[in-house]
């Protein structure tokens, strides 16, 4: 069953993780409902994802994303399923 969720991550140095990060994003483009980035003077940038999936591909993306280093990434998961 498709869940919600809301993917939240911390992109430490963007210039050297953006590229990476995008082609991960790209590839689950079906799954994403929408996507917010704040860039911060500090050289730090902020990013919110809402996607739609069962669990095997929210936690998919979720891992890929975490493993691209000078990211950190936390999910929070709906408990409602959706039809």
């Amino acid at each position: 069953m498709k869940k919600i969720a809301v993917i939240s991550a911390i992109l430490e140095n963007p210039t050297e993780c953006q590229i990476e990060f995008n082609k991960i994003i790209t590839n689950f483009r079906g799954s994403i409902r929408g996507r917010m980035g704040i860039p911060f003077e500090e050289g730090v940038s902020v990013i919110s994802i809402v996607v739609t999936g069962d669990l095997d591909e929210i936690n998919s993306l979720t891992g890929k994303l975490g493993n691209i280093n000078g990211v950190s990434v936390k999910t929070s998961i709906s408990k409602v399923e959706l039809n």
